[in-house]
């Protein structure tokens, strides 16, 4: 499954909040490729999820994309589409 993680300038925010939803995907058992972008490339981009933050979702396709309301802190990300992902992970095997 390929998830792009975005942020307004694609370099920090969205970096660290890859990194977290690898490290619980990892733990889960949930084979992805994550990679971070900022909004202007991630919206051209081919991929099975977007997560991002409330105030960017509107520039993606509202059924792949997922909110969260930290970038770093693991458990609120955890909280926030652990469920979605496995969900589509599920659809795509």
């Amino acid at each position: 499954m390929k998830i792009i993680t975005v942020c307004g300038n694609g370099i920090g925010s969205s970096l660290m909040l890859a990194m977290k939803i690898q490290e619980i995907c990892d733990e889960e058992g949930i084979r992805v490729d994550v990679e971070s972008c900022d909004v202007s490339a991630a919206v051209g981009k081919k991929c099975d999820l977007f997560v991002t933050v409330k105030e960017l979702a509107p520039n993606f396709n509202k059924d792949k994309t997922l909110i969260v309301r930290s970038y770093i802190n693991k458990k609120k990300i955890k909280e926030d589409i652990l469920d979605r992902i496995k969900a589509k992970s599920a659809d795509l095997n």
